[in-house]
């Protein structure tokens, strides 16, 4: 028979860690909150609700992820609003052509932790400073912040992932560096408050996700290169 989880340890799988990114913010909020229900209980009410989004916007849960070779993983949440062949990113200087860019809008509601869609290393990081406009269009992308990374697979093969501020965020933060080793799905950043995330196939390669899909970093399955499926079709119902 198998041994029942503590009590300890089942109230623990109700709460998401706070990525460390978060910590400061949240002790701000505590602060500010506890000095603003001495002058207002109301008001305190709100200082607390805003922390607990705090803590909520920058939860990191674990995720499982599939370790099959030839398989390319979400990396990041959110909603998928594009799917389109273009060349990767003219500050990369990739060669190879065009090749699939899946888009990946992020809600204010969303985990904001991105993963590594493929194991690799890190063959480039390039950050790009720019406006904070609303990533909605590829000029308004190429106008933000952002930061691309190049992970190089043992064979060689490169993909990348793009993480683009928006209007509210205002820093793209790395947890790799150039000559990393990665895994498939390993936390490789996060987005204060921000808003989009691409991924760029290898030339080729087909995704197997549709335009509105809800994507889940580190376990959706992007695009499978062991495959000869065409490209599906989807329709929302």
């Amino acid at each position: 028979m198998a041994e029942q989880p503590g009590y300890l340890e089942s109230l623990t799988r109700h709460f998401v860690p706070v990525n460390s990114e978060g910590h400061k913010f949240l002790a701000i909020g505590a602060v500010v909150t506890l000095l603003v229900f001495l002058v207002s209980s109301v008001l305190g009410l709100v200082a607390a609700i805003a922390t607990f989004y705090v803590g909520y916007f920058f939860r990191d849960p674990d995720r499982v992820t599939q370790l099959r070779e030839g398989l390319v993983i979400a990396a990041a949440d959110g909603e998928v609003a594009e799917i389109e062949e273009v060349l990767p990113p003219a500050e990369l200087d990739l060669k190879g052509g065009k090749r699939f860019r899946v888009v990946t809008h992020l809600s204010p509601f969303d985990v904001h932790i991105n993963r590594a869609p493929v194991a690799g290393r890190i063959s480039q990081s390039v950050y790009v400073p720019g406006a904070f406009l609303n990533p909605t269009t590829d000029k308004e992308s190429e106008d933000n912040e952002r930061r691309a990374t190049v992970i190089t697979t043992p064979d060689e093969t490169e993909f990348v992932v793009v993480q683009i501020a928006g209007m509210i965020s205002r820093r793209i933060v790395s947890f790799v560096h150039e000559g990393d080793n990665v895994g498939t799905g390993q936390r490789i950043g996060i987005i204060r408050f921000g808003s989009r995330v691409d991924v760029y196939l290898m030339p080729g390669a087909i995704p197997r996700v549709s335009v509105g899909q809800r994507m889940v970093a580190g376990e959706t399955v992007i695009a499978d290169l062991k495959s000869t499926e065409p490209q599906r079709e989807a329709r929302r119902n």
